[in-house]
């Protein structure tokens, strides 16, 4: 199974995924770059910027991925 095809199982059978959990789970590195080429092959995924805080309490953002309804 390719790294497109994991994360397209996965936005289908769970919903969502951002970067910490393509790494911590699947060990992609470049979800971003995954997503863009899942994209252009035609697939409706929406981008959505989440606002944070790191373990340090500084602020910071990162993107959350879904398919479209």
């Amino acid at each position: 199974m390719t790294q497109n095809q994991r994360i397209l199982r996965h936005l289908q059978e769970i919903g969502c995924i951002t970067p910490m959990e393509a790494i911590g789970q699947y060990g992609i590195t470049k979800l971003a770059t995954r997503v863009s080429e899942l994209k252009r092959d035609g697939h409706p995924i929406i981008t959505t910027m989440v606002y944070g805080k790191n373990r340090f309490g500084e602020p910071t953002h990162w993107a959350s991925y879904r398919l479209e309804e």
